[in-house]
C-alpha cells in the first residue's frame, strides 16, 4: 500500500508514531507500506526530514520520492535520504513517446537508480508503446491508466478476483 506524505506531516512532531498506531490498528505489516514523498517535502527542513526519515524506514517502512525530477533533484540529497524507491513523474513517461531525445531523462534516472539500488516507478503509463519502453529501459513498476483506473476498494477486489487486470510486462505498482 503506498500513501502520499504532505511536507506538513513529514515535519509533525509525532509522524513516526501515528504511522506505528495506524500499523498497529490496521495488521498490516511495516514493508507493505510505501510512503510517498516529494523531493519539495523533504527539502523543508533537511535534518528533521532525515531523522524522521530513518525513524520510519527502521520501523521497516518503505520510502519513495515522488514525481522524481521535478523538484529539487540534487544528486547529494538522494544519498543522504533514506529511501528505496525513486517514481518517475509522469510529464517524462509521456513525453518519450514523442521524442527519442526525451527518453534520455528517464534512461538516466533508471541508470541514476540502478547505480544506487534504488527501484524504480513510473508514473502515468498510459499507452503500450510507454510500458514497452520503460521495460526496455530497465524500470521496475509502471502505474497509470494503460494498466488500471483508479477503483474504490470493493472494485479492486471484484477486479483481482476476476483477473480482469491486465497483465503488463511490469508488475503493477
Amino acid at each position: 500500500m503506498s500513501v502520499n506524505l504532505s511536507p506538513r506531516q513529514l515535519t509533525h512532531a509525532d509522524i513516526v508514531d501515528q504511522v506505528q498506531r495506524a500499523l498497529d490498528a490496521s495488521g498490516l505489516p511495516a514493508p507493505c507500506l510505501v510512503l510517498e514523498i516529494t523531493e519539495g517535502a523533504m527539502m523543508a527542513d533537511t535534518e528533521v526530514a532525515i531523522a524522521k526519515l530513518t525513524a520510519l524506514k527502521a520501523m521497516g517502512v518503505r520510502l519513495a520520492i515522488d514525481d522524481f525530477g521535478t523538484g529539487y533533484s540534487s544528486l547529494s540529497y538522494l544519498q543522504r535520504f533514506p529511501v528505496e524507491i525513486v517514481k518517475i513523474d509522469r510529464s517524462f513517461v509521456a513525453a518519450m513517446e514523442t521524442d527519442d531525445q526525451k527518453a534520455s531523462l528517464p534512461r538516466a534516472i533508471i541508470s541514476l537508480a540502478r547505480t544506487m539500488q534504488l527501484q524504480v516507478v513510473a508514473e502515468g503509463v498510459e499507452t503500450a508503446a510507454q510500458l514497452e519502453l520503460l521495460s526496455e529501459l530497465g524500470c521496475d513498476f509502471a502505474q497509470g491508466y494503460y494498466l488500471a483506473r483508479p477503483q474504490d476498494s470493493e472494485a479492486l477486489g471484484c477486479l483481482l478476483r476476476d483477473g480482469s487486470l491486465r497483465q503488463p510486462s511490469l508488475p503493477v505498482g
